[in-house]
């Protein structure tokens, strides 16, 4: 698994005035932490940092914990969280959000789920979303049925509405 940023600070183009502006804001600077443990350490740990993150952000409903607490849980040098305010790091993340998004089109959000099909295509799709975490082997289902979707080149779109809020599970 290849974890690769998308920021909804850029890619809605999110200014000041926006009542959403301080949350792109800042989930856009943990951004710059990702990138900057790419840089240097590699992808493998990314996926720890991001639960990290996301056990903080969801399932604490905390937006303004200090990163060095997440990278020093993970086993990550503390020393990435200078990233954080370090715009260096947003040509890395334009860089990577525009190639999820040649594969889907601008009219998407997150997540985006990049596979290859079974005929070698590199596709991709907005999604899955879904509000609670599936058994393994639902998981395993829901995964095929992606990969199987993926195979059809004239498959845009699956949506309905939404009827209940995420549920996390409790395994912080």
């Amino acid at each position: 698994m290849n974890w690769l940023p998308i920021s909804l600070l850029i890619k809605n183009d999110t200014q000041p005035d926006s009542p959403w502006y301080a949350k792109v804001s800042r989930t856009h600077n943990l951004l710059r932490v990702f990138e900057s443990i790419r840089a240097a350490e590699g992808s493998a740990k990314l996926g720890d940092l991001y639960r990290a993150f996301g056990l903080r952000i969801h399932h604490q409903q905390n937006l303004e914990f200090d990163p060095v607490e997440a990278l020093s849980e993970v086993g990550l040098p503390v020393s990435h969280a200078a990233a954080f305010d370090d715009s260096a790091f947003d040509a890395n993340i334009r860089a990577h959000m525009n190639d999820g998004i040649a594969l889907v089109g601008t009219d998407v959000g997150t997540p985006i789920l990049g596979l290859v099909n079974e005929s070698g295509k590199k596709v991709g799709f907005f999604g899955p979303v879904i509000s609670k975490v599936p058994e393994h082997a639902d998981g395993l289902k829901l995964w095929d049925g992606l990969v199987l979707a993926a195979g059809f080149d004239s498959f845009w779109e699956l949506k309905r509405t939404r009827t209940e809020q995420p549920q996390f599970p409790d395994f912080v």
